[in-house]
């Protein structure tokens, strides 16, 4: 290890409380009880599917009304956010009262902006021949997100969405530290949002990759996904202590557009780097979020690079069996479980079917257990070989 710290290394990136709305609830306690009890939160629908009921991960929760929103900002996706930006008002409040004229920051990810909209929109002007009144483009454009979030909160820093597929919303965590390594900003709103739609299930159905039952990550008996949607917001700060994320990599393999390269190689490369920048060992992590998806390949992928990084001992577990895969939202959220897990002492359990795979490296699958954690490592893998693992670690004051 190099004895001089890189800016990237020296900055603290505390995570504050998440705001969090998914199939789990809305709530933070309500959510951990979920998570750490395995509970999952999918149910039956084929409002996308019709004659072909699917579990997926909807949040059922009450939104905001789409009405107290914006015109140009009306979308699911966008109330997603406007009930996570709720949640986060607080403790943005109180960052405010300590540090005045802060310069903050919106960095967020999505891989479906408000493209459901812009399908009931398409529906309406095949009936109708023109575009409904109420039409607007910008609600489904990539960057609608983070201009959303920040018009919402009168914050005038800089704002941008990210839209890498299923490392959306971990590369926003990862570019959030780096602005407050630069110097640009004092504070960033991080996180993700995605929302069902036409476009992703039937998308992820016209790739044979969805699941007519509930997932089973890492099962002999695997054969695909369950979708879901999420918003997760973190305040990133650069203060010390608290719940840190230390390190982060990235890589892109480059292996196909959908398929992840069989040799696991950008995944291991992405976790490898995230502990060289925490200045870390494989030995430190003490739990590993894994991608998880219940797709033959990934799981496959992902268990092999995990045996290259870690030995066979350390804790993991697949939390898209109890959400199903939130797509551009998944890696803050699965993030926000980490922080869960750091902040409360338990584990979440992996969840399926307990027939393991024998032709996958073997893993340890977490079971529902206390356990303090000081370290937890998170992977989220994406289509076109992107690959990005977080580090967070608790430090205390």
């Amino acid at each position: 290890m190099p004895s001089q710290l890189t800016p990237l290394q020296a900055q603290p990136c505390r995570l504050l409380p998440p705001a969090l709305v998914c199939p789990l609830g809305d709530d933070l306690a309500t959510i951990a009880d979920a998570l750490f009890n395995g509970r999952r939160g999918l149910v039956l629908d084929d409002t996308f599917t019709p004659g072909r009921p699917l579990p997926l991960g909807r949040v059922t929760s009450a939104l905001p009304d789409t009405e107290s929103l914006p015109m140009p900002h009306r979308s699911r996706n966008n109330q997603l956010l406007a009930a996570a930006v709720k949640q986060l008002a607080p403790t943005l409040d109180a960052f405010r009262q300590r540090h005045p004229g802060a310069r903050i920051g919106v960095v967020l990810g999505t891989s479906t902006s408000g493209i459901g909209e812009t399908e009931i929109a398409l529906a309406k002007r095949q009936q109708q021949g023109d575009w409904p009144e109420d039409f607007r483009y910008q609600r489904h454009e990539i960057g609608s997100s983070a201009c959303f979030v920040a018009e919402w909160l009168g914050l005038d820093g800089p704002a941008y969405t990210l839209s890498t597929a299923c490392t959306s919303s971990a590369r926003a965590l990862a570019s959030a530290k780096r602005l407050l390594a630069t110097g640009a900003c004092d504070a960033v709103i991080a996180g993700g949002a995605d929302s069902l739609c036409s476009l992703t299930v039937n998308g992820f159905a016209s790739l044979e990759a969805l699941s007519d039952s509930p997932c089973q990550p890492f099962s002999i008996n695997r054969c695909g996904i369950n979708l879901g949607e999420a918003a997760a917001l973190f305040l990133v700060t650069g203060e010390t202590g608290g719940i840190q994320l230390s390190g982060y990599g990235e890589s892109s393999d480059g292996y196909h557009i959908s398929s992840p390269h069989p040799d696991g190689t950008g995944a291991t490369a992405a976790m490898q780097a995230a502990l060289t920048m925490a200045r870390l060992g494989a030995s430190d992590i003490d739990y590993l979020n894994l991608h998880g998806t219940a797709t033959r390949q990934n799981d496959s992928m992902e268990a092999l690079a995990v045996s290259h990084v870690f030995d066979d001992t350390l804790p993991c577990s697949s939390t898209k069996a109890l959400t199903g895969h939130t797509l551009g939202a998944c890696g803050a959220l699965e993030a926000a479980f980490c922080w869960l897990t750091l902040d409360g002492g338990r584990l979440p359990p992996h969840v399926h079917d307990g027939q393991l795979d024998p032709a996958l490296s073997p893993l340890t699958y977490a079971a529902a257990e206390k356990r303090d954690c000081r370290r937890a490592l998170s992977n989220a893998f994406a289509f076109g070989g992107n690959n990005i693992a977080l580090l967070l670690e608790r430090v205390d004051d």
